[in-house]
């Protein structure tokens, strides 16, 4: 088996709000939406967000993802400007990762990080 790729799926209270947000704030660029369910995407990373409506049920919020990437600084800079709710801004970490970590409008976490270049 080979593998192309992964969607997470966050729940989310509304779809228009959040489609509004992960395109307009975050970037992302709008895939697909049927019904109650909608798809997103930014370089090779999906992100499914399932409405009330949607057959598939989980709690609101509840969702986290980690993205890696090459220049989390400059991201975090570009969405805050745009009012995205950052809960921790880009720092080092021991593990070897330099990340951040934004919520979306009901509260499923998205972390943005690249590796830290030994020195």
């Amino acid at each position: 088996m080979k593998t192309h790729g992964s969607a997470t799926t966050f729940q989310v209270s509304n779809v228009a709000t959040a489609l509004a947000y992960y395109t307009g704030v975050l970037g992302f660029t709008e895939r697909f939406r049927f019904g109650d369910y909608a798809g997103v995407q930014h370089g090779e990373v999906q992100i499914h967000l399932s409405g009330p409506a949607a057959t598939n049920k989980k709690q609101i919020g509840q969702g986290s993802i980690y993205i890696f990437c090459d220049d989390c600084d400059a991201y975090h800079a570009e969405i805050t400007a745009k009012g995205a709710h950052i809960q921790a801004p880009p720092r080092d970490y021991d593990y070897g990762m330099r990340d951040f970590v934004t919520e979306d409008p009901d509260g499923n976490l998205i972390a943005f990080g690249q590796e830290v270049k030994a020195s």
